[in-house]
């Protein structure tokens, strides 16, 4: 029997209204509003499209929502001003750079300068050193977002063998370290495999849940995992165009053969994705009200 498929567009809607019915009530018993920055430098198509979306929400939301473009050729040390405004202003409680900078720019610099009580993104290394002891304030946005969705989905995560594809410090780090923490969808056993791995499969087809980041188009196959685990699929590759010039997009999980053996699964698109943008609105609200004290 095919999996049952686990939308990340619905949870994240259910999560959306969650929150702006919380975001309503900090204005009328607070007059507390979230407050959200995203700096744009240059043009990219791709990080203007996010950037939107970003901002889209948290006005839906009811935040107060500043978007801030800048020129590519913007200097470091202009940015790094622009950071230190936005870190001493009081109406604004999260904020985010949009990646990729310009190659001029470190990158590394530019995020941890920022605030780490406005880190909604959470990855500043004082947030990343709390999630490794279990203390996070801000979960990274991805990693906090597959992890809802198991919880929503009723994915039995304590005691799981969960295998992690990929290392990479936005995905595959964060969210094993979240799932191995003592506490609430949490208590699991994890192994992480990567591109040096001997054998991924070996450890693949042990996995009670498999979460995919690999960045490789149906990197996994049906001879590749459990009968009845539980698949999050992270990647989102761009193979092709239709005529009409639309993209078709696959996974890093191979959908048409694991889809039969596994009993849950996430789509491409509509799985994970949905669900980046709206933990990113659920850290900010949360930064809001640590900033008000009520945390």
């Amino acid at each position: 029997m095919a999996a049952r498929l686990i939308k990340g567009a619905e949870v994240a809607k259910q999560i959306r209204e969650e929150l702006k019915l919380q975001v309503q009530e900090m204005k009328e018993k607070r007059g507390l509003v979230p407050g959200l920055v995203t700096i744009l430098v240059g043009e990219n198509p791709a990080s203007q499209s996010y950037v939107r979306a970003k901002q889209k929400t948290a006005h839906e939301l009811g935040f107060y929502s500043v978007q801030d473009d800048r020129p590519a050729d913007i200097t470091e040390e202009a940015l790094l001003d622009l950071i230190r405004k936005y870190n001493e202003d009081p109406k604004i409680h999260g904020i985010l750079v949009q990646l990729p900078l310009p190659k001029h720019i470190d990158e590394t610099k530019i995020l941890y300068a920022i605030d780490p009580d406005k880190d909604v993104d959470g990855f500043h290394p004082v947030n990343v050193g709390k999630l490794m002891i279990g203390t996070a304030d801000f979960l990274p946005c991805t990693p906090a977002g597959i992890q809802e969705l198991l919880v929503r989905s009723g994915a039995q995560i304590e005691g799981a063998e969960v295998v992690v594809v990929g290392r990479s410090n936005i995905v595959g780090k964060p969210i094993a370290n979240m799932l191995i923490q003592k506490g609430p969808g949490a208590n699991a056993t994890v192994t992480v495999v990567h591109t040096r791995t001997r054998d991924v499969a070996f450890h693949t087809r042990r996995a009670d849940i498999l979460i995919v980041a690999a960045g490789v188009p149906k990197y996994i196959k049906g001879d590749m995992v459990k009968e009845g685990a539980v698949v999050i699929d992270v990647g989102v590759n761009e193979v092709g165009r239709t005529p009409e010039g639309k993209r078709i997009l696959v996974g890093d999980v191979d959908f048409d053969e694991v889809v039969e053996k596994a009993s849950a699964i996430t789509p491409v698109p509509g799985g994970v994705g949905p669900m980046t943008i709206t933990m990113l609105m659920k850290n900010t609200v949360k930064a809001a009200l640590k900033a008000a004290g009520d945390l």
